[in-house]
């Protein structure tokens, strides 16, 4: 599964905090240590007025490239911040994000379809100019409407993520069955695309959250889910994962989960 590390995001206070006094270190040991957890791409966003976001991503991508190798998931809500700040990457990584709202695409996808940018992926939501859509129906309007612009750019399914849209469970009127469906249909529809997803969204208000997050966890791996944002430092959620591939039949002798194992990266303690 592809783990995008979700822990260097503005939004969450002390992050902020690091972010507003410029504590390069504090950046750099959260990258640090999701990338020896086990992350595939470490998420990068700043949360900031779109104003002072350019720059701060570059400060951010910077202190991230100085401990880790690891690609960088470049988070922002502006299509406009992501086509500069895609820039300061020393390697492909991933645009986070586009949807059907306003120019998204169309300003992403070009530059993904460039010459030398092959190696650029993307994460699709699900919403467009009308918002999140109600239903699974509504939802996979949405996406013929992203895989037609797809095609027409030139993007290759395996170079995008596709998003649901998880919303809370506790507001939820049929759990997340609508979720489930979308997820379904799309990973039926094109084998080869992946599907992600925040996957804390769903445990919001909601008390021992991480019970939540497991449980829909496993029943998104069963349909299809493929990629998740998520905290790679969690051994008990990344266990989860390398636990629910063996029982999909996705870990030929549960090699990868053994390995994980003994690579300390699940479990309680570190094997020596």
């Amino acid at each position: 599964m592809i783990i995008i590390g979700e822990k260097i995001n503005g939004s969450i206070p002390i992050v902020a905090e690091a972010i507003a006094k410029r504590d390069s270190e504090f950046i750099k040991a959260r990258a640090k240590l999701q990338a020896e957890s086990g992350a595939t791409y470490i998420d990068c966003c700043a949360s900031v007025p779109e104003a002072e976001e350019v720059e701060t991503l570059k400060w951010m991508i910077d202190c991230i490239q100085e401990v880790t190798d690891l690609p960088i998931s470049i988070d922002s809500p502006s299509p406009d911040v992501l086509a500069q700040a895609y820039k300061f990457c020393k390697k492909p990584g991933i645009f986070n994000s586009v949807s059907g709202e306003g120019h998204k695409i169309d300003t992403i996808f070009p530059i993904m379809a460039e010459p030398g940018n092959e190696g650029w992926q993307v994460i699709a939501l699900l919403s467009d100019n009308t918002g999140i859509p109600k239903c699974a129906a509504d939802r996979l309007k949405v996406f013929d409407k992203i895989m037609a612009k797809a095609k027409e750019y030139g993007i290759a399914p395996d170079r995008i993520h596709i998003d649901p849209l998880v919303e809370m469970l506790c507001t939820s009127e049929d759990g997340i069955a609508t979720n489930i469906e979308t997820i379904t249909s799309v990973r039926e529809q094109y084998p080869t695309i992946h599907i992600t997803a925040a996957i804390s969204n769903i445990s919001f208000n909601l008390p021992v959250r991480k019970l939540i997050n497991y449980g829909f966890l496993v029943l998104a791996m069963n349909a299809g889910l493929d990629s998740g944002i998520m905290d790679p430092t969690n051994k008990d959620m990344l266990g989860l994962v390398y636990a629910t591939e063996a029982l999909l039949g996705l870990d030929d002798y549960c090699m990868e989960y053994i390995g994980a194992y003994r690579e300390g990266l699940i479990g309680t303690t570190k094997k020596k």
